[in-house]
């Protein structure tokens, strides 16, 4: 039987690789970048919908990666592979100081509030919106700036959509040519009003125990299937959906949300 690979057998890949491909010699830590932010977003696709052997594969990788710009460091004399590691050992134990310790029990963003300079401190620049608003509301609940349970919240979003109603009704947004908005004042109030909603149910899911950005992943799957099980019954009918109107659309929407995933559409209504 072949004996099992090892990370010392990949880390050693590696820097084979590094020595004797033209291509991997050539890469650095801002070269590989984006092939960084394409395997991280391949890897969240086959954990969204893939197989095992998907999910193996692209944790592999992410793998690389890792690999790569750790070989790329030694080779710098900056780190090693095993300092990554070790780092990430550390990180772990101290995180759990109930279980390595001999400590009590304490949220992480508890323990690192006290190391933080600001409450954004350390929050990637490019993280998505609503995972930086969730990651945001996790830091201040950290030092107990949160509601006791999820009524606050909801409650906050009531407030917020009435104050973005009350916007719409006494400033409603200019629309320019070719229907673009007029970027003035009323358009930047209702955007900030709208911000302030969406934070509130982004605070709403994150007390429900839902991270908004899986909620909202769920939410564009469905609303995608749905729509293209309305396209699929309208060419089987040889109707255009731009040429039927806002009432046919929600009949055919209605049908749609009634026959549910994995139902095909015919010719009969």
């Amino acid at each position: 039987m072949q004996d099992k690979t090892t990370l010392e057998d990949a880390l050693a890949l590696m820097r084979d690789l590094r020595a004797r491909c033209e291509w991997d010699a050539a890469q650095t830590h801002a070269s590989l970048r984006p092939y960084l932010l394409e395997e991280a977003h391949e890897l969240d696709d086959s954990l969204r919908a893939g197989t095992d052997d998907q999910i193996r594969e692209e944790l592999g990788d992410v793998l690389l990666q890792v690999l790569f710009h750790s070989v790329i460091a030694e080779e710098r004399s900056a780190f090693s592979a095993h300092d990554v590691a070790g780092a990430m050992v550390t990180k772990m134990r101290a995180r759990h100081p109930h279980l390595y310790a001999g400590g009590s029990r304490s949220s992480w963003e508890h323990m690192k509030a006290a190391k933080r300079v600001s409450i954004a401190d350390g929050l990637p620049v490019d993280l998505p919106a609503l995972h930086r608003a969730h990651r945001l509301q996790d830091r201040a609940a950290g030092v107990g700036f949160d509601w006791p349970d999820v009524e606050g919240p909801s409650q906050k979003v009531d407030e917020e959509l009435a104050e973005v109603r009350e916007q719409l009704r006494e400033s409603p947004v200019t629309i320019g040519p070719g229907g673009v908005p007029v970027l003035d004042e009323r358009h930047l109030a209702l955007e900030e009003e709208l911000g302030d909603l969406l934070f509130a149910c982004v605070n709403m899911c994150r007390k429900a125990g839902v991270h908004a950005s899986l909620a909202l992943d769920r939410a564009n799957a469905k609303f995608a299937r749905r729509f293209q099980m309305m396209e699929e019954m309208a060419t089987a009918r040889g109707e255009r959906l731009a040429d039927l109107g806002l009432a046919r659309l929600d009949e055919l929407w209605d049908e749609a949300k009634r026959r549910g995933p994995g139902l095909k559409a015919t010719g009969d209504s």
